[in-house]
């Protein structure tokens, strides 16, 4: 997801916002994300009213456990989007940006809630309950490592990105890729690709025992079954990931929601502004340090 920086508000009128943004008090995620007057003017347009309930929290782990213990699954998903808002909007302000009114905030973040529903549809995840919304990234076992990729489409397939990222059991970046790709037909051609370049990454850094996660439920099945040879459109693309997947010393190969794979989302969406590809090597990728950040609160 990429910020929108605007020009509609005067230099005076910016400097005042950046002045409630810069408050005195301590800067903690809390007062970030809920106590500062910024944020709490996002709060108070959301669809959510969610600074009605009066509750004083210590911290923000206080504050989630209670959204999630008094709000509904829709609430709690408008709840993180907003969050993810107001955090974005902190580090375009902090790095010079302009910021935006908080109802256009809102509306932000009642599009991409709109647009995470229509991809939640489309994901048959094993292991989770209906009524679970959201699930968050997990860190691997000792001594295991966790892959995650993402594919995206950009104008309607005349090119794709490829994202992926490895990370420890401490949730550290091993290795971080964002790539540029070609012209593809469809979501499961580049979810595959994705993959593939994924696993070729991995190959390359030499991790070779690894838990894989893509949010792909199709896919995922596919790669699941380790076949040696595939009669689908794309058959030759899954015959490189299995011919890859042999060649680790162990692997599982598991379906995630988009909300638990949101590392490498971002990476697949930043391609559209790589000519090739970009590699970070035990370094957070400056594209994706806020879903970083999150997973990293989260887990």
């Amino acid at each position: 997801m990429f910020v929108e920086l605007g020009h509609n508000k005067s230099d005076a009128s910016c400097n005042w916002w950046l002045r409630r943004i810069m408050s005195s008090e301590e800067e903690t995620v809390l007062h970030a994300l809920w106590g500062c007057g910024v944020a709490q003017d996002v709060w108070a347009g959301s669809a959510g009213c969610f600074q009605k309930s009066g509750t004083v929290c210590y911290d923000f782990r206080h504050l989630v456990e209670e959204v999630l213990a008094k709000r509904t699954a829709e609430e709690v998903d408008l709840f993180w989007v907003t969050c993810w808002q107001i955090w974005h909007q902190r580090n375009t302000v902090s790095h010079g940006g302009v910021l935006h009114h908080p109802s256009q905030l809102n509306r932000r973040a009642m599009d991409y809630l709109r647009e995470y529903h229509e991809a939640r549809d489309h994901l048959v995840v094993t292991g989770t309950s209906p009524d679970e919304v959201t699930q968050a990234w997990q860190p691997p076992p000792c001594l295991l490592y966790k892959l995650n990729f993402d594919g995206a489409m950009f104008d309607g397939g005349d090119s794709s990105g490829y994202g992926a990222v490895i990370r420890n059991d401490k949730g550290e970046v091993m290795v971080a890729v964002s790539a540029k790709g070609g012209a593809v037909s469809d979501s499961e051609e580049v979810e595959a690709l994705a993959c593939r370049k994924a696993l070729e990454v991995a190959v390359d850094t030499s991790f070779m025992d690894l838990i894989i996660e893509g949010d792909n439920a199709a896919v995922m099945k596919i790669v699941a079954q380790f076949q040696q040879e595939s009669y689908s459109r794309i058959g030759l693309i899954y015959e490189d990931i299995w011919s890859l997947l042999a060649g680790f010393n162990s692997v599982r190969v598991s379906c995630v929601r988009r909300s638990a794979n949101n590392v490498a989302h971002v990476l697949a969406k930043h391609a559209r502004l790589v000519e090739n590809e970009i590699v970070w090597m035990e370094e957070d990728p400056p594209p994706a340090v806020d879903a970083l950040y999150l997973d990293a609160i989260l887990s």
